[in-house]
């Protein structure tokens, strides 16, 4: 794999592969129309409780708010208890350590954005700073934004190095990057911009920020998978894929899982290699889970909210 500092060596980014919208539209669609039976259900819905990043990044962000959300995270309804965790709790980073100390030896990862997150425009010194932050911090995952405005101006290099430049400082954390798909335009500049993030070390590739609409979508999601199995294909290395934002139903989410499935196959059906980017689909999770264990929906206000 190239190095951030030897460009003659990189692949030229403009020759990524063009995406048939429709087809992948279709494609997408398709994933749809499975029927998945009451115990596959089941089964489902706890594996999605235990891909999803539990994510709270606003301005009023409190050491309470985090304290309460990393409870949910270890604690997801307390009225049932053994269900599975979720992954990871997602926070700024003046809030890593608050969440590190509250999740204590649960195995819940600590994600922290990064980069001048979500607008990702400052200097790289400020991002490279952000990030050490953040690690020093004690953040297992690092969530990064690419520099959107260069990638929109064609400096795929630009992008590349930045990216590679932050993986460098990550240490042991692992490394999302978010593309900010909604904003892309086109199938083939999602294409280009995961090919780039996984090229110059992502660990995982992210579609949103959540900050901006659309976020995810299964279409986008796909020509990401399919990026990531053609990458795999040619390297034998694994990348893991999060679609955030737009995500709050428990049906939806089923059905990603069934794309991920047929797309990469099972090796990614866990939450080292899938995650679900949300705030509000664990909720209704827990509902359907409840729904299907007694055969009685449970009011939204009988789960806690975050």
């Amino acid at each position: 794999m190239a190095s951030a500092g030897s460009l003659t060596m990189l692949p030229d980014f403009s020759l990524s592969p063009r995406i048939d919208q429709v087809g992948a539209e279709e494609r997408a669609a398709r994933f749809t129309k499975r029927s998945i039976k009451k115990e596959s259900k089941l089964n489902g819905l706890k594996l999605v409780l235990n891909m999803i990043d539990l994510t709270t990044l606003e301005g009023k962000d409190t050491d309470g708010k985090v304290k309460q959300l990393c409870y949910k995270a270890m604690h997801p309804h307390d009225a049932m208890p053994g269900l599975p965790a979720v992954a990871a709790i997602c926070v700024y980073p003046s809030m890593v350590k608050v969440a590190k100390k509250a999740l204590g030896d649960s195995g819940i990862k600590v994600a922290s954005v990064a980069t001048a997150f979500p607008s990702g425009q400052a200097s790289r010194d400020v991002k490279l700073r952000d990030t050490k932050y953040a690690v020093q911090e004690g953040a297992d995952e690092v969530d990064m934004v690419i520099s959107r405005g260069k990638f929109h101006a064609g400096e795929y290099n630009f992008v590349f190095d930045e990216i590679a430049a932050i993986k460098e400082v990550c240490g042991e954390a692992r490394l999302k990057v978010i593309l900010e798909t909604g904003e892309l335009g086109t199938f083939d500049k999602v294409r280009r911009a995961s090919d780039i993030a996984m090229h110059a070390g992502a660990d995982f590739i992210k579609t949103s920020t959540g900050k901006i609409q659309p976020a995810a979508t299964m279409p986008v999601t796909l020509v990401m998978l399919e990026a990531i199995r053609d990458f795999y294909y040619k390297t034998g290395k694994m990348i893991g894929m999060k679609p955030a934002g737009g995500i709050s139903k428990s049906k939806l989410a089923l059905h990603y899982l069934v794309m991920v499935k047929e797309v990469l196959g099972e090796a990614w059906l866990n939450n080292h290699w899938f995650r679900f980017g949300a705030s509000s689909l664990a909720n209704d999770v827990l509902m359907q889970i409840v729904k299907e264990k007694t055969g009685v929906y449970q009011a939204a206000n009988y789960f806690s909210v975050d």
